[in-house]
């Protein structure tokens, strides 16, 4: 009989790790390497609802630090919170190109990979007043005259101007004479094209929505395979422009956390996708699902950085 007690204890000091991983953190924090508005601090916050609606942490505090394609976010990411098991990085397909355009001091092996989260198209729109009133009109004046029409979209060499070098390519102009404008955050972007500052933007369909469904901008192509479910616009691809390309999302930990705390942010980052309210947002931004994680992506990662930066050198883009 007195082996009971120590036995109980044996038993509770064995649960007590199990119970603690699936206690609420008292304060994450989510760095988006942007400024307000756009594609990072979207999927930054609604992680964040998601993970206080899930009951995973008590608050979560967003910081947007734009410049440089997301570098300079993540070089302070790297520099502040080294260590720090409760912090995570939005960055993505943008991020790969702006690495190697940049020839960034910081890069993703500075950081731990945690999940490939999403993907989305890039939709092309122009003021409600333009001109053109369809890609083929556009293109033909690309065609004609390259720095007569000013395209807008995310930092250099990121998937919104990787797009619009391979869509002049297709008329036949080289991607490294596109008239092309970057923005910091999808905030500035969207404030140019209403102001028609630039002839067309590109940005994710989820970014560009409200307008569209407000008709303050003309959508006239999504960079998808086929038409999204839901969305009456029709693809590049099937008006002449072969370009099909998606832009993924994911989510990074800081330098030097242990195994174990790599794996909990997994955990932790699985179980927010399934809430209601990240769903919710997915559904109504037409987000596709690409999760993947641990090594799967990590070797994901190494082979998106090879295709990009292959990218870029044909379509002379960057130094």
């Amino acid at each position: 009989m007195k082996r009971l007690p120590r036995l109980m204890a044996t038993c509770l000091l064995t649960l007590a790790p199990l119970s603690l991983t699936h206690a609420e953190i008292d304060q994450f924090k989510i760095m988006a390497p942007a400024n307000p508005g756009g594609g990072w601090d979207t999927i930054a916050r609604t992680l964040g609802d998601a993970l206080k609606a899930n009951g995973q942490a008590k608050n979560v505090v967003v910081e947007n630090k734009a410049g440089a394609g997301g570098t300079i976010g993540m070089a302070q990411f790297i520099n502040n919170e080294k260590g720090n098991p409760n912090a995570l990085l939005v960055a993505g397909a943008i991020t790969v190109g702006a690495i190697e355009t940049n020839k960034s001091p910081v890069n993703f092996s500075m950081v731990a990979p945690i999940a490939r989260l999403m993907g989305e198209y890039d939709v092309l729109v122009v003021p409600e007043n333009s001109p053109y009133k369809t890609l083929t009109e556009l293109m033909d004046a690309v065609k004609k005259d390259p720095g007569s029409v000013s395209f807008g979209g995310g930092s250099a060499g990121g998937v919104d101007h990787i797009i619009a070098g391979l869509m002049a390519e297709t008329v036949g102009v080289e991607g490294s004479k596109v008239n092309y404008i970057p923005f910091a955050g999808g905030g500035e972007g969207k404030a140019a094209i209403l102001g028609g500052q630039v002839t067309a933007y590109l940005s994710g369909y989820g970014e560009l929505a409200d307008l569209i469904t407000a008709q303050k901008v003309r959508a006239l192509g999504v960079s998808s395979d086929k038409k999204i479910d839901g969305v009456d616009i029709p693809t590049m691809k099937e008006q002449g422009v072969d370009v099909v390309l998606a832009n993924w999302r994911a989510v990074f930990g800081a330098p030097d956390i242990k195994e174990e705390e790599k794996a909990a942010l997994i955990k932790l980052v699985e179980e927010a996708v399934k809430s209601p309210t990240w769903q919710d947002k997915a559904k109504a931004s037409q987000w596709t699902d690409m999760m993947l994680t641990g090594d799967d992506f990590k070797k994901f990662l190494e082979e998106e950085q090879k295709v990009t930066a292959e990218t870029l050198k044909k379509l002379k883009i960057g130094g």
